[in-house]
């Protein structure tokens, strides 16, 4: 929808003046939010429902196990949409902690930092906008304050519908955080496949063999299976609905770099077009495209760079 960032907002604010900030701010808001731009509290709103559109976004990317691995402020769009796909990989064996760009050394990017480094942009975010927030800058912190301090308990939000219908859980009961928490639990200690793992869980009411015969996921999947009880529905519309939300295909590291080298060393172009087979409708599970579901054989051990 656009291409305006946190950073447009930024650059504006530091080397033009109010007049620019408030031609920005109203041309951005006419294209996103046509809504809003002759309402008192526009500016407001505008600041709200970037955070919103933000932490629905993060969500999406969390539940799927995708790593932006470059999230500055100029890799943020106000659109809520992802851009600036460089040093971005889904994540294979599932580690919060996990990094794929190799300029991140300190894993400020890592997976399970996404949330919180989308509140630090979206903090910038109201920087930028606080003379026009409120005619005294006082208040103008107060308002940004109140409406980021938000924002974790509406991006956990979205995880957790997320992670619901992941699990085919279409109700709210309290336990629920502790019932997804667990299984990520387990699935970092034993080293089980983010992907494959909630595939598997939409494929069979009780997955078996490898990491599947461990006491632990056992014990869970007992839990999990009380909980889609009280659902009162069938197990094979559960299965249904979560086949439709877990991806049995993702694009495999390894495979990216296939398709590149055979692009680059042999002007060959096929092993893409075998690649993008699967990935068209990655939803449905085909025999022949089996081959795309096995994770990377060197593990966490993938780097990926800003010009990829």
């Amino acid at each position: 929808k656009s291409l305006i960032r946190v950073g447009t907002f930024e650059f504006a604010a530091h080397f033009g003046t109010r007049s620019d900030l408030e031609s920005l701010t109203r041309y951005t808001m006419q294209k996103l939010h046509p809504d809003l731009v002759f309402s008192p509290d526009g500016v407001h709103e505008f600041l709200s429902r970037t955070a919103t559109l933000q932490a629905r976004l993060i969500g999406q990317w969390m539940n799927i196990g995708f790593i932006h691995g470059v999230m500055n402020t100029d890799n943020m769009a106000i659109s809520g949409e992802t851009i600036d796909y460089g040093p971005c990989a889904f994540m294979n064996v599932y580690r919060a902690n996990t990094v794929f760009s190799s300029i991140d050394h300190a894993g400020r990017y890592a997976y399970g930092n996404q949330p919180a480094i989308a509140q630090w942009n979206l903090t910038r975010f109201a920087e930028t906008l606080l003379p026009l927030l409120a005619p005294q800058q006082d208040e103008a912190i107060a308002v940004a304050t109140e409406m980021l301090g938000q924002f974790p308990s509406l991006f956990e939000k979205y995880w957790l519908d997320g992670m619901r219908a992941k699990l085919g859980l279409k109700t709210v009961e309290s336990d629920d955080p502790a019932l997804i928490k667990n299984l990520l639990g387990w699935m970092q200690q034993s080293g089980a496949d983010f992907t494959n793992t909630f595939r598997d869980l939409s494929e069979a009411d009780l997955p078996t063999g490898g990491h599947y015969e461990d006491s632990a996921f056992l014990d869970w999947h007992r839990k999990w299976s009380t909980r889609l009880g009280r659902e009162n529905r069938t197990v094979a519309s559960a299965l249904a609905d979560m086949s439709g939300v877990n991806p049995a295909y993702i694009p495999r590291n390894h495979r990216v770099e296939e398709a590149l080298a055979a692009a680059q060393d042999h002007n060959d172009l096929s092993v893409l077009y075998r690649l993008l087979a699967p990935l068209a409708t990655p939803y449905e599970s085909r025999s022949e495209f089996a081959e795309y579901r096995e994770p990377s054989p060197d593990g966490c051990g993938y780097r990926t760079f800003c010009g990829t």
